[in-house]
């Protein structure tokens, strides 16, 4: 669904070069002249967004890998002459984890606006599970790369993480045996997961132009989740998208900058400031913060195999959703009961969060099952009766008419003057 290439090259050298590879005319039908819905929110922006971190994250990487020591005995110094004596060494090791933590809040935004406009329904069930790929892969990553500093809590997240798979029955010892390199987290496991965390982002950035070619086959949804039926509900990508895009992005960068120069290490753990000890378990072992509504989830089910599978299983599910959700209207805008189940949901993830940064014990285990159960049931029992039994709000006829009757959420492109 790219829009019409009307590119022409304004030189002999670029006319030459269209002819052969005509790349100036692709990035112009799918990144300028492409039909986006005019009504499109400042919601739609974390796409970019993503992409932009993506790119800060992997020339980051790359930058500090020259630095790093993969190795057990070294791994903890080396960071700590990143941070001392290596140019600007400290700023490019706070860009990288900060904008891990970045990363994720754009993408918990990303995921809710997609779920909560049903852009996860027919066409673009496709489009939907390459994006719940791509969130497996970043937590992939980040939880590699969260072992890297090679501080307690990276060795002790290193060795409760993996120790997961040792629940699966025949399978589970010998993968973890894989997994460390050995019989215990050391050496070997360092090097296995500094090399995946090294690839991995390419994996990322390789899926992530599947997403984009995806999405420019099957087209953008929308508020009102209404398809366009003619021109006037479409405007060019640029500069209608771009200058939207470009202003949250810089509000989205200040954000990131205020981490980064003033309270750099306030989503880490001050344990990862000391060596990793085999010897000295720490009081209270928790992995980042976008890990812990699922790390919730894992502790509030006492059987291990069975928490282990709940733990997958909470993402897994994510990639049904097109199926789960029975209702014929995708916008939540058009769609009472879903909207309060929807924010209930949302309150259930921010819940399971907080729990998870809490000891397994007493009221905090009560409440995570509690949680628990909301968070499958709403994608279980709560969206395939919602089809059935919700009554919908009247839909527009075009986007057009929406915006005309002055149905413009925040943010939206006005829509241009037409002469004529």
């Amino acid at each position: 669904m790219s829009g019409h290439s009307t590119y022409q090259p304004q030189n002999g050298f670029m006319k030459w070069l269209e002819r052969r590879l005509p790349i100036a005319g692709l990035i112009h039908s799918s990144f300028v002249a492409y039909p986006t819905p005019r009504n499109l929110n400042y919601w739609w922006t974390f796409g970019g967004i993503l992409s932009f971190m993506l790119g800060v994250q992997i020339v980051t990487g790359i930058v500090l890998a020259m630095h790093y020591t993969p190795e057990a005995t070294m791994a903890f110094n080396s960071v700590e002459t990143i941070m001392r004596d290596v140019n600007y060494g400290w700023l490019l090791r706070y860009l990288h984890s900060n904008g891990a933590s970045m990363f994720f809040i754009a993408v918990y935004i990303h995921m809710f606006r997609g779920m909560y406009y049903g852009s996860y329904k027919e066409p673009r069930e496709v489009l939907w599970i390459l994006g719940v790929i791509l969130y497996l892969l970043m937590m992939a990553t980040g939880f590699l790369g969260y072992t890297l500093p090679w501080g307690q809590m990276s060795y002790w997240g290193a060795t409760v993480i993996t120790n997961f798979f040792s629940a699966f029955p025949v399978i589970g010892d010998p993968l973890v045996t894989f997994l460390w390199g050995g019989y215990a987290v050391g050496n070997p496991t360092l090097n296995r997961f500094f090399s995946l965390h090294y690839l991995l982002p390419f994996v990322i950035a390789g899926v992530v132009v599947l997403h984009v070619w995806a999405l420019h086959v099957v087209g953008q949804n929308n508020p009102t989740g209404i398809e366009p039926k003619s021109e006037k509900d479409t405007v060019p990508f640029t500069p209608y998208a771009t200058v939207k895009d470009s202003f949250l992005m810089a509000v989205f960068c200040i954000v990131f900058a205020w981490f980064v120069f003033y309270v750099p290490n306030y989503l880490g753990h001050a344990d990862n400031y000391i060596p990793a000890n085999p010897a000295v378990t720490p009081q209270h072992i928790v992995p980042e913060w976008y890990y812990l509504p699922f790390y919730a989830i894992l502790r509030a089910i006492p059987n291990k195999l069975l928490g282990v599978c709940a733990l997958f299983g909470s993402i897994g599910i994510l990639a049904f959703l097109p199926w789960l959700d029975t209702s014929r209207v995708r916008s939540g805008r058009y769609r009472p009961l879903f909207k309060q189940f929807f924010w209930l949901f949302v309150a259930c993830c921010l819940g399971l969060g907080w729990l998870g940064a809490k000891p397994p014990e007493g009221v905090y285990v009560i409440a995570a099952r509690i949680l628990t159960l909301y968070y499958f049931g709403y994608f279980i029992v709560v969206l395939p009766l919602l089809g059935i039994f919700e009554k919908t709000k009247p839909l527009p006829h075009s986007i057009s008419e929406s915006v005309l009757a002055g149905d413009v959420p925040l943010g939206a492109s006005a829509p241009p003057p037409r002469h004529g």
